[in-house]
């Protein structure tokens, strides 16, 4: 695929994120039970996300005598992380919803288990400190 193709479709699903009913126009409508399982799925991605917003306050309001650069690190990173949550939450909804209308299998990412990694690897960070007492 060419570079101008792989922008052209990039931009096509970024479009349908605001304009969902033309999903519509596109193969046949799925089970509605598989829609609505669908919509649960985004829903708890964007949980998620709210989730790593809170603990990036929570990490700059609640830990003062953590190291100010390491805390505005830590801070920055779950909300970047955060909103990449609803960022990938949106873009899942829409390919999964595509391919079940054009009866291809659901698209496989990486992202849940980039994002385990990511949350496993702060949590050891956030116990090391405590362990250090430099979370007080």
């Amino acid at each position: 695929m060419s570079r101008g193709g792989g922008l052209r479709a990039a931009g096509e699903a970024v479009r349908l994120w605001f304009a969902p009913a033309r999903l519509r126009e596109e193969g046949t409508t799925p089970d509605y039970r598989f829609s609505l399982a669908n919509e649960r799925t985004f829903l708890a991605w964007l949980r998620t996300g709210l989730a790593l917003i809170g603990g990036g306050f929570a990490v700059d309001q609640f830990l003062p005598r953590l190291h100010g650069t390491l805390r505005v690190s830590f801070t920055v990173v779950l909300l970047v992380g955060g909103g990449l949550c609803a960022l990938r939450a949106v873009n899942h909804w829409v390919r999964c919803e595509r391919a079940m209308r054009r009866g291809e299998d659901l698209p496989i990412s990486r992202f849940p288990s980039a994002l385990a990694l990511a949350v496993g690897l702060f949590a050891a960070a956030v116990v090391v400190l405590v362990l250090l007492g430099r979370t007080n």
